[in-house]
């Protein structure tokens, strides 16, 4: 066992001595010694509950001959941290999380990880670190948040924001504004949409590290602890078998989640994240290919923002082994990829019943034959930006207006809410990227003050940043290269003319390439935005967009 490295011999007594002082008797060091990374906290409604599910996964691991031993990951809840400074604390905590839980991980020794994330950055954070330590891993997520009621409807955190622009534009009273501040999160869980933290945790399922369950079943329900409970028996059984992540989040298993992700319409966060995860296993991520797997994979579902159903919908629906055995009648997933079920991907849904065709719509039926994100490229994004296709308005896929240029949200916002943007426009938020933030901070206050505004199907927002997944309408982000390294966003200037067409994978700002080139000559660097901390090595090792936002070595 790899623990015995601290547990055995006695050149380990001194080992065995420390051990003795956390009260573990020579019988539990006998057994292997399961790290469970618990991300509970008491800020971040999704992990409040992380308690619960972290005692029944000891629970799950002691039954099952193991020694469970929790230490902690830091989490944020991007919701909170929106819309201020906080928001630059975001993206970066993936690779706190990451390299943490390594550290831990190895400094320990452990045999075998559970790990039991939930919001956004969260689940890849681990992800990545699963990777990299790569002993017996299992994941089991705390589960979404069910859907708010206001007024005999439905709703999510995105209808929280855009609630606020709603009654900045008086379309709504300050008493109904209150309603949609009191019920719209009514449990603990992850936001009820589709957006980052449901998109990951689902794809958790997809590339084999979840149980079944794992990315939908609510957080309030008694299914969620026993889903806890199931995880730590079975990584035991992991353990015996000696199957470890990469084992596990293969290529194949890395196009099966883009793949889903293209079904499930979710987050275009997905893209920053995915890529990362490959980085983890050797595995080279053009997110142009992208394009090619949404070409051939139909988007079959449309849960907020981008439609009425949620997250709860889905569970009952079937969840994602039903979406998968959706797409498997068309054959686009790789069934041989192994998972922490002990079986393949095809042995684990080949039972898998869609109960609502309302809510995952049949392979014959989809919303749209193409997948649910694109990446455009053109003169203004040469290395590629993202767009969340299915949440954008038919008649907003193909447009054209004039640049409303800001150099940050904040700007932006005061624009928006003070009524300067108008219908046609393109509002150009930039250094906002990785390294320009610093932090690549999401737009979700803007992409929500246009839409409750009603400028939703008329005006368009492209950024170096990137957006939550509870954005929706013609929101395209990771603009690569960003403007902070001198990327074709930094030489946009206000009036020139936009052109947005989804279908055919473009945009493009129409100004020459020679006038583009005199405005390059006469671009100057901007001075950091922030020069000392955590922030200010993140922007010097950091990379663009297009790449995941993942750390190497300065000037390698």
């Amino acid at each position: 066992m790899r623990s015995d490295t601290v547990t055995k011999g006695k050149q380990q007594a001194p080992h065995r001595s420390l051990f003795n002082a956390l009260g573990l008797t020579p019988e539990e060091m006998e057994r292997p010694l399961v790290g469970i990374v618990s991300s509970y906290n008491e800020i971040v409604p999704g992990h409040m509950n992380l308690d619960k599910i972290v005692n029944a996964v000891k629970q799950g691991v002691a039954m099952a001959g193991g020694t469970p031993i929790v230490f902690p990951a830091i989490a944020v809840c991007d919701g909170i941290a929106m819309g201020h400074l906080g928001m630059k604390y975001s993206l970066v905590t993936r690779d706190l999380i990451a390299d943490s839980t390594e550290a831990m991980a190895i400094a320990h020794q452990f045999d075998a990880l559970v790990m039991v994330p939930n919001c956004d950055k969260n689940v890849p954070g681990l992800l990545m670190a699963a990777a990299r330590i790569n002993v017996p891993t299992i994941f089991v997520s705390g589960g979404p948040m069910l859907a708010g009621y206001v007024k005999g409807k439905k709703t999510s955190l995105s209808s929280m924001f855009e609630a606020v622009g709603a009654n900045a534009a008086g379309l709504i009273s300050d008493e109904d504004l209150c309603e949609f501040e009191n019920k719209t999160c009514p449990t603990c869980g992850s936001c009820s949409g589709m957006y980052t933290a449901n998109s990951m945790n689902c794809l958790t399922e997809v590339l084999g590290m979840g149980l079944g369950g794992n990315g939908t079943i609510p957080a309030v329900h008694s299914a969620r602890i026993r889903l806890a409970k199931q995880a730590g028996m079975k990584v035991m059984e992991l353990w015996e078998k000696n199957i470890c992540p990469r084992d596990i989040m293969t290529e194949k298993a890395v196009l099966n989640a883009l793949t889903v992700d293209m079904a499930l319409g979710c987050s275009t966060n997905s893209m920053l994240h995915l890529p990362a995860i490959a980085h983890e296993i050797g595995m080279d991520f053009e997110i142009d290919f992208a394009n090619g797997i949404s070409e051939k994979t139909p988007n079959l579902c449309h849960l907020a923002p981008a439609g009425p159903t949620y997250m709860e919908d889905l569970n009952e629906a079937g969840g994602v082994y039903a979406v998968m055995a959706e797409l498997n009648k068309k054959n686009l997933l790789y069934t041989d990829c192994m998972t922490v079920t002990g079986k393949t991907v095809g042995e684990n849904i080949k039972d898998a019943v869609n109960k609502d065709p309302e809510v995952i719509r049949p392979v014959e039926n989809p919303y749209t034959p193409t997948g649910g994100l694109a990446v455009l490229k053109g003169n203004l994004a040469p290395d590629g930006s993202v767009v969340k296709r299915s949440a954008v308005v038919e008649e907003m896929l193909v447009h054209e207006g004039p640049a409303r240029v800001f150099d940050c949200e904040e700007d932006a916002i005061d624009a928006i809410k003070g009524g300067k943007i108008v219908a046609g426009d393109v509002v150009v938020i930039r250094y906002e990227g990785p390294k320009g933030g610093p932090g690549m901070r999401e737009m979700l206050n803007p992409t929500s003050a246009i839409a409750g505004m009603g400028l939703g199907s008329s005006v368009a927002l492209i950024t170096d940043g990137r957006f939550s997944g509870a954005s929706r309408g013609a929101s395209i982000g990771h603009v690569s290269p960003e403007a902070a390294v001198g990327g074709p966003i930094a030489l946009v200037e206000e009036g020139d003319i936009i052109k947005i067409d989804i279908p055919n994978l473009s945009l493009t700002l129409a100004v020459s390439d020679e006038e583009l080139e005199k405005r390059r000559q006469a671009w100057q660097p901007r001075e950091p935005k922030v020069t000392t901390g955590y922030l200010a090595r993140y922007a010097s090792m950091v990379t663009s967009g297009n790449r995941g936002a993942i750390l190497t070595v300065p000037g390698k």
